[in-house]
C-alpha cells in the first residue's frame, strides 16, 4: 500500500516514541476499525449531493487525513504481522472473482449466497 520510503518514515516515526509497545495486532485491528468510523462520521446522514458539496470544500482534508490513518493503521498491521498487502489484495481478489462471476453479479449488489 504504501512505499518502502513512507513506511521507513511510519516505522521511525513509531520507534521515536517508543509506540511498538503499544501496536500489537488486536490494539492495531481495534485502531483501525475507530480510524475506519471517524471516516465513516464525516459522510454519515448527508446526501450524495451534501457528500459532493464536501469533498470540494476545505473538508476534503479532513476525509483526506482520515484516510492517511486508516492507511497508517494499516500500514502498520501489515508490517508487524509479514503481510504483503499487494499479495493479499490480489489473493482476495482471485477469491471473489470466484465467488462473484461476472455473469451473477453484475449490476447485482447482493451477497454471493443471496437470491
Amino acid at each position: 500500500m504504501v512505499n518502502n520510503n513512507v513506511m521507513s518514515a511510519l516505522l521511525e516515526f513509531r520507534r521515536n516514541r517508543n509506540w511498538e509497545q503499544f501496536h500489537q495486532p488486536k490494539e492495531l485491528a481495534a485502531a483501525l476499525t475507530v480510524e475506519a468510523s471517524e471516516l465513516l462520521e464525516i459522510f454519515q446522514w448527508k446526501s450524495h449531493d451534501e457528500v459532493a458539496h464536501l469533498l470540494k470544500s476545505e473538508s476534503r482534508d479532513r476525509v483526506s487525513d482520515e484516510i492517511a490513518d486508516v492507511a497508517i493503521i494499516l500500514s502498520y498491521l501489515c508490517h508487524d504481522l509479514g503481510i504483503d498487502l499487494n499479495e493479499a489484495v490480489m489473493s482476495k481478489l482471485k477469491k471473489n472473482e470466484a465467488k462473484y462471476p461476472v455473469d451473477k453479479a453484475y449490476g447485482n449488489a447482493k451477497k454471493y449466497n443471496e437470491e
